[in-house]
């Protein structure tokens, strides 16, 4: 079942519908992300917990929301996690990470802060997490073998730290 975010005003374009973990087509597109651990499984590829699964209205890009209670974390980050982000469409990267942060904020208003991993080892860019980081999110850290990059925004009441 996938509907549109219903913030949307009339003429807006629409950049993600929403889906789940077992859609075909994000399926695919997970399959191709490099943190992907089990390729062409039907079981999904979010993990436990609160989600959002959006696919592009082309097939070409996915977006994952995670939230799971800190203590179920290895890292007990409380937030929303971008669990899985791939952009294989001509949209820029950081424009549908900030439309994908407005379906995060929908579902969890009391959101205080976004956060995911980025592993420099498996990305092209010269700067790994540069869309995020013009979708104003900030390189905070590591995770806890040091191999991954930690990206945070905060979210302030009434919205991210960067709206204007």
């Amino acid at each position: 079942m996938m509907e549109q975010l219903s913030i949307l005003n009339e003429n807006e374009k629409v950049y993600w519908i929403i889906t789940n973990d077992k859609d075909p087509r994000a399926i695919a597109l997970a399959d191709r992300h490099y943190s992907r651990k089990t390729p062409e499984s039907k079981k999904g590829f979010m993990g436990p917990g609160e989600q959002i699964v959006l696919i592009s209205p082309d097939g070409t890009a996915i977006f994952g929301w995670l939230k799971a209670k800190p203590e179920f974390r290895g890292d007990k980050i409380d937030g929303v996690y971008c669990s899985i982000f791939r952009n294989e469409g001509p949209e820029l990267s950081s424009k549908l990470i900030l439309e994908a942060e407005k379906f995060a904020l929908q579902k969890w208003p009391d959101t205080k802060l976004f956060f995911t991993y980025v592993d420099p080892s498996k990305v092209k860019s010269k700067r790994p997490g540069w869309a995020f980081i013009k979708a104003g999110w900030k390189e905070t850290g590591t995770n806890k073998n040091g191999k991954l990059l930690l990206l945070t925004k905060e979210i302030k009441k009434g919205g991210s730290e960067n709206d204007k």
